[in-house]
Formats: structure tokens, sequence, C-alpha cells
């Protein structure tokens, strides 16, 4: 049994990850914050469904602490690390590229000073295994694709992404530093039960069921590389045995190895739902990037990372589980 502190743990990703790592055994302990970027409510619906699901499967047992703090302030992550902590995976950060360019400020304040804060405690408390949630939006708009993990990330195009760039370097410094042993891993577009209410798989499945308008940014021939949230669960469980197994600095993509316009997005939502969407054309906006596609050729190879469900799989998991949850979603 290993003891795995999740920063985030309550979010979309993160209750995920903890389900999975208490599922294989491990005691779990979490810091979240639940800041009001949404409703803290969908946070704490996360929370009771990992406690429902281990309680049925009876293996939580005292493997679930939950601790709600903040990482940027000292005297949480204080109380967090009294606990004797094995590894780290730092899910927790201000997310989304536009809300970034509006507020920078709380951007690095969150997501550089608070992984520093970590780090510190990570040398203070002499834990050297550290698992990194980065993000393909570092690769800005490179013209090289797919993206790998050798391409140069010099040029991110949003505050976001530029603090997730920051991350990793800080991460390199402790490695060599304090031989922390670090996995950065740069996440694609994820989706799947439990998403963000703000994000535009999530938000056009509420939106068409409504017969709303949904945002429809440029032309929709702009791409992404949607990954489904059971293989990005599958990509930090190899990643933690991987950073277990040695002394490291390695940097991963995890990605779903097939892009998708926006268009076939939608299409694919409407289809699924059986409803027609109707479309409030925009211009594009500043920050987002043309298309992300994601070189996994490294992450198989040292990871065995593969991905599983395809998207038309994937929008129906999700919109399956949105109809069952939407009421309380909504409220």
């Amino acid at each position: 049994m290993k003891t795995i502190l999740v920063t985030g743990g309550a979010g979309f990703i993160g209750s995920h990850l903890c389900e999975a790592l208490l599922n294989e055994g491990n005691k779990v302990i979490v810091i979240d914050n639940f800041n009001n970027y949404y409703n803290p409510m969908i946070k704490g619906s996360n929370i009771q469904e990992i406690k429902n699901t281990m309680k049925y499967n009876k293996i939580l047992n005292g493997n679930f602490k939950l601790f709600e703090g903040d990482i940027r302030n000292k005297e949480d992550l204080t109380r967090v690390f009294r606990e004797k902590i094995d590894i780290i995976v730092h899910l927790a950060a201000m997310a989304g590229v536009r809300p970034s360019i509006q507020n920078p400020e709380l951007y690095y304040d969150v997501n550089i000073m608070g992984t520093l804060n970590l780090l510190e405690q990570c040398k203070k408390n002499k834990i050297t295994k550290f698992v990194f949630a980065s993000s393909s939006s570092i690769y800005g708009n490179n013209k090289k694709v797919p993206f790998s993990e050798n391409d140069n990330v010099d040029f991110p195009i949003s505050p976001y992404a530029a603090t997730k760039k920051s991350c990793e370097l800080l991460l390199h410094t402790y490695h060599h530093l304090y031989n922390i042993s670090t996995v950065c891993l740069r996440f694609f577009t994820v989706y799947g039960p439990r998403q963000r209410p703000d994000l535009a798989i999530h938000k056009f499945t509420k939106l068409i069921l409504e017969r709303k308008k949904i945002p429809f940014y440029g032309d929709g021939t702009t791409e992404r590389d949607y990954t489904y949230i059971s293989d990005i669960i599958n990509g930090i469980l190899s990643a933690i045995e991987f950073v277990c197994s040695d002394n490291c600095y390695e940097i991963f993509n995890v990605g779903g190895d097939h892009t998708i316009s926006l268009k076939e997005m939608v299409e694919t939502i409407e289809s699924t739902l059986n409803k027609k969407a109707e479309l409030n054309i925009m211009p594009m906006q500043p920050g987002d990037v043309n298309r992300t596609c994601a070189d996994i050729t490294k992450s198989d190879k040292i990871l065995g990372y593969r991905p599983n469900v395809n998207f038309e799989e994937g929008i129906k998991k999700f919109v399956d589980w949105y109809k069952i949850k939407r009421n309380d979603l909504n409220d």
C-alpha cells in the first residue's frame, strides 16, 4: 500500500483518480480548496461518489482522507504533510485558457507558487516521487504535427499555458537539486463523466438539450485531440508506477491519438442526443490554439499507454451520465 497525495482530488480528473487508487489498495489523501470557479457543490458530489463507491466495495476502511485547503496556504500544507506521504500527484490548478487572459496574476499565483509550495514540502519531508498534470496548451500553435515531447515549447500563447511550462521547468530544477523523481503528463483535452461545466462538450450538451444556442468559435475547422477520462487515469497510474521505479525526470503526452474538428464534435453530440444544435457563430478567441494532436510514441513505449475509448463511444458515455445527473448539476 502506498500513501498518495492527490491535489485537486475533488475535481473532474482527481475524483476519478482517487477511485482508481483506492481500488488498487492505496491510501489516498486529498487537498482541494473547493473554489467557486464553478459550483463547489459539484466537487462535493464528486467526493460523495468516491465515498459511496468505496463503501459499496467495502475498501474505504480509513484509506481516504480529505483536507479542505489551498496549496498557496503554507499552514494548510503543513496540516496535510503531517501525514506520511509516499507520492504526490499534483492536479490542482486554476484551469482554462480564456480566463487566464483576464486574470493572469491569479493563475501565476495558484499554478506556479502553489507548485513551489508543494516542492518545498517535498524537500522538507524527503518526498521524492512527484507526478504533475501539465497541458497540451504549452505547445501553442505548434506547426509540426503530431506534437512531440521533444518539440520546442518556448512559445505559449496564453498565461495558463505559460504557467504549465513554468511548472515543468520548476520541477526539473527540484529534480536536479533534490533528486525528486518527476513525471510531467501533458494532457490533451480530457472529457467524460464529471467533466467541468465550463468545458465545451459539457456546455454544448446542456445547451442543446435546453434548445439554446451554443457558442461556436471560428469556422469549425479547429481540431482537438480529445482524451476520454478512463484513458487519462490509465496514463496517470502508469506514470505513478514509472516514477517509483527510477530517479527520473520525464515528460509524456497523454492524448487520444486522433483529432476531432469542432464541427465533428458538435455533430457527434447532435447525433448522440438526436437533437440539432443552434449555433451562435463567433470569432476565434485570444489564446485558443488551432490544433492539438499528441504523438504518443514515447508514452506507448515507456508507459505502455494506449487510448482505448473512441470519441463516439466517449460522447455516449458522457451523455448517458449527464442525463442522469443534470438535475443535480443545474440546481
